[in-house]
């Protein structure tokens, strides 16, 4: 087998993803790895995984040294971002790892290497399909051979399932893009973005599961941290109590509270629907203290609470580009 060279973008065996909305969303992607090849994905002082950042686009993050997925001795590798970047991740870590396994046992490559995805077992069913539909179609599509683990109940709190691939680079990659996209349809596997990743009380403290392109850093009781204004989007402050009484107050240009509004209260209401979350906007003159900038205080679940942010920041940060 040749060293898989190509990138994803540029495989000679599938067709460069449309540029479209849908390539565009965020999403994110798990998958185990052993220690030796987490070492080969962060590089000498880092400077792999920083390669590999800077030329997808994507959020790469992995759990620490002997924090590993229950039952293994692996470690978890988290792709964040949006489809298309978290893709070329996925391509460039793989493109690497059957490189070093092909240059030490040559056409044994394809028999050896295995990529398992952790996915959560509620969507397991979207891959799977009616009647085991879909999965067979992405078997065919791919030529890869797919595989998903039983439910864990040796575990308290695992809610997650091995897909375990195989076959070469490209049917495996393959096999990544039509799963992932079946995946980001799922609200189910987006809203699973939010909260920590624990396992059997060992947390994952690099992980904050938050869309792309903002990423929440770990809080602690209440946090206020400032934002500079080429966003629209100012200071925000967050009040973590109980689950449903959660709040989070950020501030926003005031004249970028329209289009947060939108016609008719249009976009406050998407906003909200979508995530779950509740949204108050302060009333003209209240601003965040010491600035300009409007309150928009979102309330509800955590996981909510930081979809709905995102999505704020999203249509501000669109119009402050215009």
């Amino acid at each position: 087998m040749e060293s898989p060279e190509s990138s994803y973008i540029t495989s000679p065996n599938r067709s460069a993803p449309p540029v479209s909305d849908y390539m565009e969303k965020p999403t994110y992607l798990k998958f185990l790895v052993s220690n030796a090849s987490a070492g080969s994905v962060i590089g000498k002082g880092g400077s792999t995984i920083t390669d590999f950042q800077k030329d997808s686009g994507a959020r790469i993050q992995l759990s620490r040294n002997q924090e590993y997925f229950p039952g293994t001795s692996d470690r978890i590798i988290l792709l964040s971002g949006k489809i298309d970047d978290v893709l070329k991740a996925m391509d460039l870590i793989l493109n690497k790892l059957f490189s070093e396994i092909q240059s030490e046992d040559g056409d044994d490559v394809d028999q050896r290497f295995k990529v398992r995805l952790i996915v959560p077992n509620s969507c397991c069913g979207a891959i799977i399909g009616k009647g085991g539909v879909t999965i067979k179609s992405f078997i065919e599509d791919s030529g890869a051979g797919i595989k998903i683990s039983p439910q864990d109940n040796n575990y308290i709190g695992l809610t997650d399932r091995i897909v375990t691939l195989t076959g070469s680079f490209e049917e495996q990659m393959q096999a990544i893009d039509l799963i992932l996209s079946k995946l980001t349809e799922d609200h189910l596997y987006l809203q699973s973005m939010s909260g920590p990743l624990s396992y059997q009380g060992v947390l994952f403290a690099g992980f904050h599961r938050v869309p792309y392109p903002y990423v929440l850093p770990s809080v602690g009781p209440a946090t206020y941290a400032n934002y500079g204004p080429p966003n629209g989007v100012g200071g925000r402050y967050l009040n973590n109590k109980e689950d449903r009484g959660n709040s989070l107050t950020i501030g926003v240009a005031d004249e970028h509270i329209g289009v947060v509004v939108g016609r008719g209260g249009r976009n406050i209401m998407e906003v909200s629907q979508a995530s779950g979350a509740r949204i108050k906007i302060s009333d003209r003159g209240d601003f965040m203290s010491g600035t300009s900038d409007r309150k928009v205080t979102i309330t509800g679940p955590l996981r909510a609470i930081r979809a709905a942010e995102t999505m704020i920041k999203q249509k501000v940060a669109s119009v402050a580009e215009r």
